[in-house]
């Protein structure tokens, strides 16, 4: 089965007292702690692509109802999305 999740990335100003850095989620698992912060926007997506996997792994090796995303729960400034097969 694949899951599209859409992923939200944003530039943070206030990224671990640097001067700049990326904000990524995935708002319909944020609860779930699909979300993360880097250096770099490509980073960011990198590293909420494989959040993103981890948490939907997680959720279905425990049994949990994968949610499906409220279309219009966010507004999006970058708009990539994640796929994940399981």
């Amino acid at each position: 089965m694949t899951y599209n999740f859409k992923i939200v990335v944003q530039p943070d100003e206030d990224f671990d007292g640097h001067p700049s850095g990326w904000h990524a989620y995935c708002p319909v698992l944020e609860r779930q702690g699909a979300s993360t912060w880097a250096e770099t926007e490509d980073e960011a997506i990198k590293n909420i692509n494989e959040l993103v996997r981890m948490v939907v792994g997680s959720m279905r090796e425990h049994g949990q109802r994968i949610p499906e995303e409220p279309p219009d729960q966010v507004e999006v400034t970058v708009e990539p999305r994640v796929a994940v097969t399981v």
